[in-house]
This record gives structure tokens, sequence and C-alpha cells, in this order.
């Protein structure tokens, strides 16, 4: 009888992490870049200019030796659907250089866009989508860097309660080498609340994202005059490329709709 027992709390273990990893979708196939669109800054929708975005042994990597200058060609990989409540989780490393002509701050430096607008929507010379995004960043070797912070190209949150219009927000997550693979995490519950977990650990929160009209990162202002809402609840996920090449792996989202 005890063996019976035994068994079967076994089996039940079993089940229910298997039912509890099935609930995870791959957004990446590791084979190519189905269910993405690219767009690059001062190119055509859709176009790969010089291979940007390339997979190579199963890992999704931002490329730039095609080019011969940045040239603030800043690019974006977007999901071809958008979300409202979900958690993201993916693995990140830096690798390589940045290009020499890209603004210093590229440096060992990419992320992941949030509730973002979709490409179509997208100026042709636009950098950044209005988005939220989850910035990672690497040990230059000047000091302490934490990864998982928030950028607001085109947007506000709250935080504590209170509106928060700077650009940055810093989490509280430690350093990592450049070349050490890093493991991101988002839990985004549509206008309420986001949550950035860099390797498990809760780094950062906020809430009640909105458009800003006035920001002149990216022009929130093409959609609310277009009759888009303010308040941000859903949109695209997009892989950033800015001017240092980064390598993907392991997207995975999983569904918290009711």
């Amino acid at each position: 009888m005890i063996r019976s027992a035994l068994a079967a709390l076994f089996a039940f273990i079993v089940s229910t992490a298997f039912a509890e990893e099935t609930k995870w979708i791959p957004l990446f196939n590791g084979k190519d870049l189905t269910g993405w669109t690219i767009k690059i800054a001062k190119r055509p929708l859709g176009e790969n200019f010089a291979n940007t975005f390339r997979v190579e042994d199963g890992i999704l990597k931002v490329s730039y030796d095609g080019y011969e200058k940045f040239d603030q060609q800043y690019g974006h990989l977007f999901t071809n659907l958008a979300y409202s409540h979900y958690i993201l989780r993916m693995e990140y490393r830096f690798t390589g250089t940045m290009m020499a002509d890209a603004p210093k701050y590229v440096n060992l430096n990419s992320g992941v866009m949030l509730h973002s607008q979709p490409p179509q929507s997208m100026r042709f010379d636009q950098g950044f989508p209005s988005s939220l995004e989850m910035q990672f960043l690497a040990d230059e070797g000047k000091g302490p860097r934490p990864t998982g912070n928030l950028c607001t190209p085109g947007t506000h949150v709250e935080m504590e309660g209170q509106l928060f219009t700077k650009h940055i927000a810093k989490s509280n997550s430690p350093t990592f080498p450049a070349e050490e693979w890093v493991r991101a995490e988002m839990e985004v519950r549509g206008h309420d609340v986001i949550i950035h977990r860099i390797n498990g650990v809760e780094v950062l929160r906020y809430e009640h994202p909105v458009l800003d009209p006035s920001c002149t990162i990216a022009p929130a202002s093409d959609i609310t005059a277009a009759g888009g809402d303010v308040k941000l609840g859903y949109g695209h996920i997009a892989l950033q490329a800015e001017g240092q090449p980064v390598w993907f792996r392991k997207i995975e989202l999983m569904s918290l709709e009711k």
C-alpha cells in the first residue's frame, strides 16, 4: 500500500511538472525567423539589411559584420502577434564589440520591448518603437552596472503610486560579465503591473503604463493622433538591435489570459 501511495505521489508530481512546462510556448523555433517581422530604421519594413538578424546553431543572433557603418540604423525584430497578459522568458549573451559610430551608451547594451506599437505603424527612419523596454546591460569593467532596467521610449509608467517620467528606471540587479548567458523574465499583466526578473529574482516592478505623445525618442503622437488609446494594456514583443552584437535563445511565453 505504501509503495502504491508513493508511486501515485511520484506520478502526480511528474504529471504536474510536465503540465506546467507544456504551458510554455516557444516564440523562436531555433531554425528561422518564422513568426517575426523586421523593422530597421531607414530600411523598408521586412528588410533584413546586411543579415542583421540571423539564426545559427539554434541561437538568434544580432550581427553587424555586414555593415560598413551603423548610421543610426536601429533595428527591432517584432512578434507578428500582440500580447497582453503573459510571462516572457529568454536568455541573452553579449558578444563582440559595438559599431564604432554608434552612441557610447550602445556598448554592451540591448533589450526587449514590451507593449510595443506594431512595426507597420513606425516611420521609415524611426529608431525605437513606442514601448516599454527591459534593458539588458553587461559589465564594462567600470563598476556596478545593473541589467533588467526599464527604458521608456514614448511612454510613462507609475512606480510606487507616482508617475515616473524619466527615461530610465534602474533595477536592483547585480552586474554580469558580457560573455555570460543571463536569464531574463518579464511578467506582464496588461495595464496593471509589469515585473522584471533576472536569473529568477525580481529586480523591478512598475504599473499603469501610458503613451507619452510629447516624447521625441519614439513619436507616440502618431498613435494618439490616429485615435489610439493612451492607456497601454497590450502590444507586440520586440528584440532590439542597436549597434551591439547580442545573442538570444530559449525565447518562450506563457499566457496568463483568463
